[in-house]
């Protein structure tokens, strides 16, 4: 049997499992940390949004981005410290602006696409991920900002999304539970919202009974790729074994970098901070006035979950401040504020504070496909939309690795082409 090695269990790493899987390969998933779904798909916003899908590529966001960089509380902040990694990052994230629209209208279309792949998934698996399937609403409390957002919806229409706008007294219809004023907003209804780390753990353990082989509590020590195979040293416990596998797939987060420079590859990811509260919905009080409804708001980018009965997520901003997890206060009292602004009668007194690293390409398009080498493969990169796109790109690089000249050569697996879905071993 095909063995595959695939690097990094959050959400990317085990959906790529998963869809491997599917067509027939032997697969080990390593991971540093001691379960899936520890680092930047622990506890994210919630959201699975193609009505999110708008690219950061454009010269409105440069212009805040250094309006903002003096402003600790800041919805994007960026370190002003000299690195090279991150300017020559934001040299082509600028460069990038030109296929703002283009890549828009893409990751509207993959966001679309994964929808039903991710709950198929969870579905066949048999799993729960707290998925509450009430559509996104977004608000906007200015005339600029929903201008901008009228002007967004023609690309997200031209992808295939259908969101419309509604006036202020439609968006408490909408949500009820909701305080201010506002100017509109837009409602997206076929989008929904899960528990990130729920989905994933939930899909490691069924891939484990499934017979994936899940190497974590690992260091992945030396990559060696040549014509006729890819050699992995890990170690654990100091314990170090070298493994040999038939191709290799990327999806380490923020760490990509560094592994495809391993591998010969420039992978330019750039670790952009996000932040979020999970608030402990502990009193009848609190349940009733938290929203049910997901929530956008795109002058604080700022996005709300509700996460069963007990727990409303609420997360955002955007901080360039290299490889750096420290959870500051002035970055989550924000977030704190503005559901006290919004949501007077919610308790935040039990708010549990949290900060990811989210693994972004300078153009917002993740990197999925085939390295320089024909072994090796990536599907990494995602930015703040992983969970969004995680289940579309993880069946587009498998298909890339099903249709590989090498992988085509090696015996014992044959593809269906009716569906991206189904794939048996040869008999």
């Amino acid at each position: 049997m095909t063995r595959i090695a695939v690097i990094g269990a959050g959400i990317t790493g085990v959906t790529t499992a998963s869809s491997l899987m599917d067509r027939g390969y032997d697969v080990t998933l390593f991971d540093r940390n001691r379960y899936a779904a520890m680092q930047t798909s622990f506890a994210n916003g919630g959201q699975l949004s193609a009505s999110n899908a708008e690219t950061w590529n454009r010269w409105a966001t440069v212009f805040k981005g250094m309006k903002w960089m003096m402003i600790r509380g800041a919805p994007l902040l960026v370190n002003p410290k000299p690195s090279w990694h991150k300017y020559s990052w934001m040299a082509e994230f600028v460069a990038a602006i030109p296929q703002y629209r283009a890549n828009t209208v893409e990751t509207t279309r993959m966001a679309i696409a994964a929808r039903g792949l991710l709950t198929e998934k969870a579905e066949r698996h048999g799993f729960d991920f707290d998925c509450e399937n009430r559509g996104i609403l977004h608000i906007y409390t200015n005339k600029a900002e929903f201008n901008h957002a009228t002007e967004v919806n023609n690309l997200l229409a031209e992808g295939g999304l259908e969101r419309r706008a509604v006036a202020p007294e439609e968006v408490r219809q909408i949500e009820p539970a909701i305080s201010g004023d506002f100017y509109g907003g837009y409602y997206t209804e076929s989008d929904f919202t899960g528990d990130i780390h729920r989905y994933t753990t939930g899909l490691a353990k069924s891939i484990e009974a499934g017979g994936a082989v899940l190497r974590f509590g690992t260091d992945v020590d030396a990559l060696q790729v040549d014509k006729n195979e890819v050699r992995l040293t890990w170690s654990r416990n100091n314990e170090s074994q070298t493994e040999i596998f038939d191709a290799i797939v990327v999806c380490a987060g923020v760490e990509s970098r560094s592994l495809a420079a391993l591998l010969g590859d420039r992978v330019n990811v750039y670790p952009v901070k996000g932040y979020s509260i999970t608030v402990r919905l502990d009193d009848e009080e609190s349940q009733s006035a938290a929203p049910w409804i997901s929530l956008l708001d795109d002058e604080a980018k700022v996005v709300t979950s509700r996460l069963g009965k007990d727990r409303f997520r609420i997360a955002g901003t955007a901080e360039f401040n290299g490889y750096n997890l420290d959870i500051r206060d002035d970055r989550i009292r924000p977030l704190v504020k503005w559901c006290e602004r919004f949501f007077p009668g919610v308790s935040t007194e039990h708010s549990v504070p949290w900060a990811g690293l989210r693994p972004m390409m300078p153009n917002m398009m993740p990197k999925v496909g085939q390295g320089a080498r024909d072994r090796v493969f990536y599907n990494t990169g995602h930015g703040h939309l992983g969970w969004t796109l995680s289940a579309v790109t993880a069946e587009i690089v498998a298909e890339k690795i099903a249709g590989s000249r090498i992988i085509n050569t090696l015996k014992g697996v044959t593809f269906s082409t009716s569906s991206p879905l189904k794939a048996q071993r040869a008999v």
